[in-house]
């Protein structure tokens, strides 16, 4: 159909394509293709959980999707951990991706990991918890209101289908081939209120690439706070 797009919507920590299924909902109605992948180990895929799930197998998750569907001229959209298996994607098959979208989302630069960005202490306090709650398999789900998510519909929604998260997806690292973005056309999205704090490096990253930058006024979990304002903007960038 003329005007319609193609998005393919990658979650972040414990969560899975469920989470974007108010934003998939509007999009199709707009006659959109939309997809949804959830990462290996999490969401409906969370019975695979095992030792040996690293960055890059996120990474390989979104490649195969785009390949296996058969997707291209796509808007990649990640969301906060997300942001770091769609720069994986964009690094290894930019012919099949028309732009990339950050949504709140981490951006690691190559041979970085996720806990090279966070504060020492920080980092050592969430492998403990690890270790505590699964022997350093994985990392429990924090609350809702971590994300920005209070209303109470919302946290009913989200609350049940939070799975623990593989934990070496934290400690291994994103290598790429060529600069973040791979030369792609790019969009960071900052969700404001309040603002989510280990999401500020990658915005100052997405400033520095002269990205341009949209602001929501919703917390993190803009795509279940604020779904139609999230499927407008979607689609202006796209």
């Amino acid at each position: 159909m003329p005007g319609s797009k193609t998005f393919v919507l990658v979650h972040g920590v414990w969560h899975g394509g469920w989470c974007w299924a108010r934003v998939a909902d509007i999009l199709r109605a707009r006659s959109h293709r939309v997809t949804t992948p959830t990462q290996t180990g999490l969401g409906e895929r969370a019975h695979l959980l095992a030792a040996d799930i690293t960055i890059q197998t996120f990474v390989e998750d979104i490649v195969r999707h785009l390949h296996c569907e058969d997707l291209k001229d796509v808007i990649l959209v990640g969301h906060s951990f997300g942001g770091i298996p769609v720069t994986g994607a964009a690094d290894r098959v930019p012919e099949r991706i028309g732009k990339l979208v950050y949504l709140d989302a981490i951006m690691l630069e190559s041979g970085e990991t996720w806990f090279d960005l966070l504060p020492p202490e920080l980092a050592a306090d969430r492998k403990a918890l690890a270790e505590t709650s699964s022997g350093g398999l994985s990392l429990p789900p924090a609350p809702p209101e971590s994300f920005g998510v209070t209303r109470p519909e919302d946290v009913a929604f989200l609350q049940p289908r939070l799975t623990p998260h593989p934990f070496r997806t934290f400690t291994t690292s994103l290598d790429l081939k060529h600069p973040v973005g791979n030369g792609l056309p790019a969009h960071y999205i900052q969700c404001t209120d309040p603002p989510y704090a280990p999401a500020k490096v990658a915005l100052e990253r997405a400033i520095c690439h002269g990205w341009p930058v949209s602001k929501i006024a919703t917390g993190h979990d803009a795509m279940v706070t604020e779904p139609e304002v999230l499927a407008d903007l979607l689609e202006e960038i796209s």
